[in-house]
């Protein structure tokens, strides 16, 4: 066999020679994905250098900007096809030649475990590697969960398997996952490390052949209760414990063995599946069907914002996150210092957690220019109004800005419920309007809504879309009406978790049940947190929006004219100790309910945490169902989207529309039918779309 580039193992998979070293490389742009190619592949590479006389050991690199950095997600949710994993790692792991994996970029995943499978390992120094398949529901299922331990014992292999996060290579050098840092180019320093190799004739260090030795048991103990705190309610976390504890009590063979039972049981698990889903729906729900991929788009090179409150500094921090300078008008002097000096202790205490340091606070804070004069936003090429939800302040500032602002500048309201339609017409350019609607805080939280109106123009659309993709958002593509989608579909749950206080339950009760279901926390707490006097501001507001005769809940009311407003009082639905954020149970409260209850002539009874669960997402589910027939939402992902990266909806339940596939439309229906006919139909009767779906047997994901 001659010496130079042989002819491609397959599309994506070659081998070059340098002399008597093979050297493979996988070439699947972008990130050199795990594809059925490139793992056939890289088995027939090994196998026809294993079997090559002439060859003396194997390097396994990758082009492009990264080692293998996981499995192909367009595979994700197929059947799979062989070669499977397993059967590659085996074949570098048996190989009777030194294999030496150049790392660079990152190592995850399969990737990972087959670094691991190879007798050496040599990374670049920026470059990363781990085993993130827990965040997938998964656990390594080709050998990583008995290599890892050996090499570099129980207890951090459980933090790096378990935990899922990615560790830096001089960490991992000084653990035992990888063996060098290169000093130069990782892939000349494979080289060289399989001529050392070579000539020192030792025998080869098989991770397999490693001993783990005993642990003690109180690191899966601890483990376990790591994952029960941080990782509720998820199975993966107990199953990687399980193997890692395995890999110190059983041979490789048998834990091998063991390990891929556990991989295929939770791969077909409904927790891989959802948490797959949103995984995916991450990536997809930018891709919208109304804005093809051709579609032009503004260039943004500074932005400007009105309103100095809490939305406002937080999507002025936003910017500044992303490199962009932003103008932060305020009409009120005092307010803007404020604003400012939140800012400024915002990323203060990034600095103190030592997150950033001082330069780049000072960066930032550069980057953003407070002005008391609507003239400074004139250089702006985006505007983002967050000034107070009243649609009188709106029209004042949309007025003022449409004034100052050049020809082509977006405009965009940060508005939770108001018409944007409506907002886009005080304005002579309504085709440059859009709403792109931040969570608060606005500086931490995924989710923008962005909301088209009938005349938004598309590349204002798509600029809002690609804008939140560089902010590091989630933006999802919405239609107008009265809170959107997730708004509109939380007033569902409040109202539901309001009537279930009157009928029975208290506060603690329902923030429980739906904390247990996995959301983060629970209605009343999460009100408790945001401050009472913001959704009392909101409903007195929209008063005018009841309809007469028609059920409605002013318990709300109640509380916040006795002067709880939450936790920034130490007093809402919970009492607080000074200085604590610990929700504790106030029986004024429960006798508050109490009262209210037999005043509205309501007979409390026990209420079961199910009906607390089902009343507060079906009640969701059923608007949802409303949402996507109006096209507000174009895609059941869309819905799901919003609820995972805005309110906390559980991941490992893929979102409410998700949720509803999984549990079965036949039977979500029928528990709306039954809500109906207990509790009327003001509020719950079925959705067509729902009826239609459930009729035919499909879902939300199946039938549209």
């Amino acid at each position: 066999m001659i010496a130079g580039m042989h002819p491609p193992i397959s599309s994506v998979v070659a081998t070059k020679r340098e002399r008597d070293v093979a050297v493979v490389a996988v070439n699947n742009s972008p990130v050199n994905a795990l594809s059925q190619a490139v793992r056939a592949g890289l088995l027939a590479a090994v196998q026809e250098a294993a079997a090559d006389a002439s060859v003396r050991a194997i390097v396994i690199r990758c082009l492009g900007r990264t080692f293998i950095a996981g499995a192909d997600i367009s595979e994700f949710g197929q059947p799979p096809q062989a070669p499977h994993l397993p059967e590659v790692t085996e074949a570098i792991d048996n190989c009777s030649k030194p294999v030496i994996a150049a790392i660079h970029g990152t190592a995850l995943g399969g990737g990972f475990e087959i670094a691991l499978a190879c007798h050496y390992r040599v990374a670049a120094s920026d470059a990363k590697v781990g085993l993130p398949e827990v965040k997938l529901g998964l656990m390594p299922g080709s050998g990583g969960t008995q290599r890892l331990p050996r090499l570099i014992g129980a207890q951090r292999a459980l933090q790096m398997i378990v935990g899922g996060e990615p560790v830096p290579a001089p960490q991992a050098l000084e653990w035992g996952a990888i063996d060098e840092i290169a000093a130069g180019e990782v892939s000349a320093a494979a080289l060289d490390a399989a001529r050392r190799l070579i000539s020192s004739g030792t025998l080869l260090r098989r991770a397999s052949q490693l001993t783990c030795g005993s642990a003690p048991a109180e690191i899966f103990a601890e483990a376990e209760l790591t994952a029960a705190n941080k990782q509720r309610g998820l199975i993966a976390p107990l199953r990687c414990i399980e193997m890692v504890r395995i890999a110190t009590t059983t041979d490789f063979a048998e834990g091998t063995q063991k390990e891929r039972a556990a991989f295929l049981i939770l791969r077909q698990s409904p927790q891989a599946a959802a948490l797959r889903h949103a995984f995916l729906g991450e990536r997809m729900v930018a891709k919208h069907p109304s804005l093809p991929a051709e579609t032009p788009v503004r260039e943004v090179r500074a932005a400007g914002v009105i309103g100095a409150g809490t939305m406002g500094t937080g999507i002025a921090m936003c910017f500044a996150n992303a490199g962009l300078p932003v103008t932060l008008v305020e009409s009120d002097s005092q307010a803007l210092e404020r604003g400012v000096g939140t800012i400024r202790r915002n990323w203060a205490s990034s600095v103190a957690r030592g997150r950033m340091t001082e330069a780049e606070l000072a960066r930032r804070m550069d980057l953003i220019q407070p002005s008391l004069d609507y003239d400074a936003l004139s250089g702006a090429d985006l505007l983002v109004e967050a000034a107070f939800e009243d649609l009188s302040v709106k029209k004042q500032v949309f007025e003022k800005i449409d004034q100052v602002a050049r020809v082509g500048t977006i405009l965009a309201t940060n508005t939770s419920y108001l018409d944007v339609g409506e907002i886009a017409h005080f304005t002579r350019r309504p085709k440059d309007v859009v709403g792109m609607h931040f969570f608060s805080p606005a500086h931490v939280m995924k989710l923008v809504e962005v909301v088209r109106t009938p005349e938004t123009a598309p590349d204002v659309l798509a600029t809002a879309m690609q804008l939140g993709k560089r902010l590091g958002k989630v933006a999802v593509l919405v239609g107008g009406c009265d809170g959107f989608v997730g708004n509109r579909m939380l007033a569902q749950r409040t109202r539901e978790a309001y009537f279930l206080l009157e009928e029975g339950a208290l506060p603690e009760q329902v923030d429980r049940a739906l904390y247990e279901f996995g959301f983060p926390m629970g209605p009343f707490a999460v009100g408790d947190l945001s401050g009472l006097d913001i959704g009392w501001r909101n409903r007195k507001a929209r008063a005018h929006l009841r309809k007469p005769g028609v059920r409605d809940s002013n318990l709300l009311d109640k509380v916040c004219e006795m002067g709880r407003r939450g936790q920034k009082t130490g007093a809402g639905w919970y009492r607080y100790e000074a200085g604590s954020r610990t929700p504790i149970p106030d029986p004024v409260i429960e006798q508050l309910i109490v009262e209210h209850s037999r005043q509205a002539g309501i007979e409390r009874r026990v209420i079961a945490d199910q009906e607390i669960v089902e009343r507060c997402l079906y009640s969701m589910i059923n608007e949802g169902a409303k949402i996507l027939a109006e096209g507000v939402a174009a895609r059941p992902l869309d819905v799901d989207m919003v609820w995972l990266h805005g309110y906390g909806f559980p991941a490992h339940m893929g979102g409410p529309m998700f949720y509803a596939d999984q549990v079965g439309l036949d039977r979500v229906l029928k528990q709306i039918q039954l809500f109906k006919e207990c509790l009327g139909t003001d509020f719950w009767t079925p959705a067509p779309l729902l009826e239609q779906l459930a009729s035919d047997g499909k879902g939300f994901y199946s039938g549209m």
